[in-house]
Order: structure tokens, then sequence, then C-alpha cells
């Protein structure tokens, strides 16, 4: 495999389409919006020709000294839109109070309504900004998935299954449809070119405990490895390839653990060939939340010093420290207290968040 592309680490990403987008939250359509401004605006302009038409022995018109129904809307569209000819005045003084204390707020009101559209621009704006702002300061050992794909989708899915909340997972995508899709899904979407320094950056990966790399092309994968685990060395780094030529490289650019797609689907059907029911219980096995779940759990005090034959769980493997030893093996005979089981047990419904 040649590595095609190559990052530059002291080029910013100064492309603003490549951003944060945060999850959507919920808005009302634009038209229902502009009618429910319309709405409001037509009800001031209704409730002070009210006002000045009940009011109306209080005014002055110059043409003919009489105010009728028709002169109050007239007075009172251009008073709210601050037009005001003058030609129609308040003389008593119970007209000038209310004009005080009613159609001059009422006015403000009505010009308020009118920009709204402006208004609630800029505070959009602003309050988008001061949400990427936000998270930026809090978000803490989060996940970053990068690449979503079917296999970046698949890994996202399972980590919700297994109790892993929205808003600790980042996705990393140079496209815009999959950010949208993510932010759609409750997601912090990252848009750009992963194998980028800047765009990582954004992703605050230096302070993510877990990278899911699930790029299309082997190569990319290979170069966003070595961007990741030079940005954060902590990280467990999870890339997925689809030739098993290529598991040795991203192993050697930082990956702690490499899938292997087209094999993996090469094995699992070649087990269903030979046994349709053995395939059926893999393919059970790595879909979380039916039937049976294989899960990771730390052991507890009472099941210290015991064997893995002895407890309730189906115990397949023991994580001692950076080893995993199966369970037949000598060393796994004795269970303690900071091991860790991996273990099949029925599967738990996943819950939409």
């Amino acid at each position: 495999m040649t590595l095609s592309r190559f990052r530059d680490q002291g080029t910013e990403d100064t492309d603003p389409a490549r951003r944060i987008s945060l999850p959507a939250r919920r808005t009302r359509p634009p038209l229902r919006q502009v009618g429910r401004r319309l709405l409001l605006a037509l009800g001031v302009l209704v409730a002070t020709t009210l006002i000045v038409y009940l009011d109306r022995d209080g005014y002055n018109d110059n043409a003919n000294g009489s105010v009728s129904f028709l002169d109050s809307a007239y007075y009172a569209t251009v008073t709210l839109s601050t037009t005001g000819y003058g030609d129609i005045t308040p003389v008593s003084d119970s007209a000038r109070l209310v004009n005080i204390f009613v159609i001059t707020p009422l006015r403000v009101v009505f010009l308020i309504i009118l920009v709204g559209t402006t208004l609630e621009v800029l505070t959009e704006r602003t309050r988008l900004q001061w949400r990427i702002e936000r998270w930026r300061h809090v978000v803490r050992d989060h996940t970053v998935v990068i690449g979503y794909g079917t296999k970046g989708r698949s890994a996202v899915d399972t980590l919700l299954g297994q109790g892993v909340p929205k808003d600790s997972i980042v996705v990393v995508d140079p496209q815009p449809r999959a950010i949208d899709q993510a932010t759609h899904d409750g997601l912090v979407g990252v848009l750009g070119d992963a194998t980028r320094t800047a765009t990582l950056m954004r992703a605050e990966l230096p302070r993510a405990a877990q990278v899911v790399v699930a790029p299309e092309r082997d190569d990319t994968a290979a170069l966003i490895t070595l961007t990741a685990r030079q940005l954060n060395r902590g990280a467990t780094v999870v890339a997925a390839v689809r030739e098993d030529e290529n598991a040795p490289l991203l192993r050697q650019s930082g990956a702690d653990v490499v899938v292997t797609s087209s094999s993996s689907a090469g094995r699992l059907l070649g087990m269903s060939m030979l046994s349709p029911n053995a395939g059926a219980v893999m393919e059970d096995l790595l879909t979380y939340g039916n039937g049976l779940d294989v899960t990771e759990r730390p052991v507890t005090k009472s099941e210290a010093g015991q064997s893995p034959r002895e407890l309730p769980d189906l115990v397949v493997a023991v994580v001692r420290g950076r080893r995993v030893l199966n369970y037949t093996e000598p060393e796994a005979a004795v269970l303690q207290l900071t091991d860790r089981l991996i273990v099949i047990k029925p599967g738990t419904p996943v819950v939409p968040q």
C-alpha cells in the first residue's frame, strides 16, 4: 500500500465551512415563525387602533376635527411605524397619558417584531458560539469517531448501547452530509479532513480517551492514526482496515487494536457455510442489544479468589494488566481483584436516548 496523501502540520484549516456542528435543537419551521410574527404585529396594530378609537374624543384631526375608526387605524399605523405625520394629534390629558404609557411601549414591541428576524439571526449566532465555547471548555475523556459511514455509525450504535452518553461522542468526517446526519443523531460533528492536525484539534482529540478510526481507505486510516497518536499518546486507538496486509502498518502507526473488515466478514461467511447455527450465534454476539452480548467488566470483591468457571456469567477471557488470558489457562484459574473479565451475558435492549 502506498501513502498517496501527506499531512501538513503547519497548515491551518481556514475553510469556514470546516467547523464544529453541535446537535441541532428543535426549531419552528421558518414559515410558521414568519406567520407568528405577522400575527403578533397585526395584534399590536389592532390593539392600538381600539385604544385610540375608544379615546377618540381626546384626539384632534386637522382635516375635520373628528376621529373615526378609519382615522384611528390610520393614526395607529403611522404612529407604530414612527412615521408620525402630525395630522392627528392627542389633545386631552388622558390621550397624551395613554400615548406615553401604552402606545409608546406598543410602538417598541411593534418595531421589535418587525426586526425580529435580524435579531433572531444575531442571537442564534451568539448562542451557537457560546455553546461551542462551553463545549470546548467542558469536554474531557470523550470518544472521537473518525468516519461516519457504515463502520462509524455501527461503532457509535454500540457505544450508545453500552451506556456511553451522546454528548461524549464527537464525529469527524469530510462529508457535510455525514456531519448533518451526526448532528441529527444528537452528536457533535466536526467537518474536515481528519489527516490534518487542525481538524483533530477542533475535535479536542488531545483530551480524548478513545479514538475510533473508520475512514473509507486504508491509507487514510494510517495517516489519521499517525496524526491522532502524535496528538494523544494515552488514548486507546481502534482502527478499521479493509485488507489484512495493512493491519501491521496500522499497528506501527500507533493503533492499539486493528479490525480487518474484509477478513472478519469472510470468516463469518465461512463459518455460516459450515454451520449456519454457529454463524447465527456469532452474528448475535456482534450485534449489541440482541440475544447475547460480549462485555467487559471488573472482578468484584466477592469473586476475587474464585475460578472463572464458578461465576454465574460465562467467562471467556481474563484481562490481567496488558495481557488477555483464555479462561482455560492456568494463570487465569484464580481471579484477582484487579482483573477484568470478558463475559457473555444476555443482551440489554438499546433504549433510544
